[in-house]
């Protein structure tokens, strides 16, 4: 009995290390930057969700309305007012790019979101991916949904194009 309590406590000690390793690993990388303009696309593993890639079903999420009234610059500037509101940290704010990074709480994983307005279509693409791991239990998809939710809340203008 009391070496199957010492493995589970190693086991225990073993997958602490690895997840403390991964966070400082995730910690120390940039996030990804645009690719020909666009957000890049999501890895394979479920813990990305984006907008402009709309054939890639299990990964997409519907972007934010752009609204009219507003140039790109003005609605970044809005939208990051809600990511820090959320809990985000905004990294880089450009016209026509804005990224924020959010850190999980217990060991300090970092997730990045990335918004690119594309005045042309009338949205707010929108990118929120895991730096590190496989799997993030959907808090990508969530923080994008409570982004939406807040942006809504905030002047109306937060509907998905489906909703238009």
């Amino acid at each position: 009995m009391k070496a199957v309590l010492l493995i589970l406590a190693a086991l225990i000690l073993l997958a602490m290390i690895t997840l403390a390793v991964l966070a400082l690993h995730s910690r120390s990388q940039a996030p990804p930057g645009r690719v020909d303009g666009r957000l890049p696309p999501c890895p394979d593993s479920p813990n990305c969700v984006c907008s402009e890639y709309p054939a890639d079903s299990a990964h997409y999420v519907e972007p934010l309305r752009l609204p009219g009234d507003l140039s790109p610059a003005s609605v970044l500037d809005r939208l990051g007012e809600q990511v820090r509101s959320l809990g985000g940290t905004v990294t880089t704010v450009q016209p026509d790019y804005l990224v924020a990074g959010f850190r999980s709480r217990v060991f300090g994983f970092v997730d990045d979101l990335q918004l690119r307005p594309d005045a042309q279509a009338g949205v707010v693409h929108v990118r929120s991916a895991s730096r590190v791991g496989h799997s993030d239990l959907g808090v990508n998809r969530q923080r994008v949904e409570a982004l939406r939710q807040r942006w809504r809340q905030a002047g109306g203008v937060g509907r998905t194009v489906a909703e238009k």
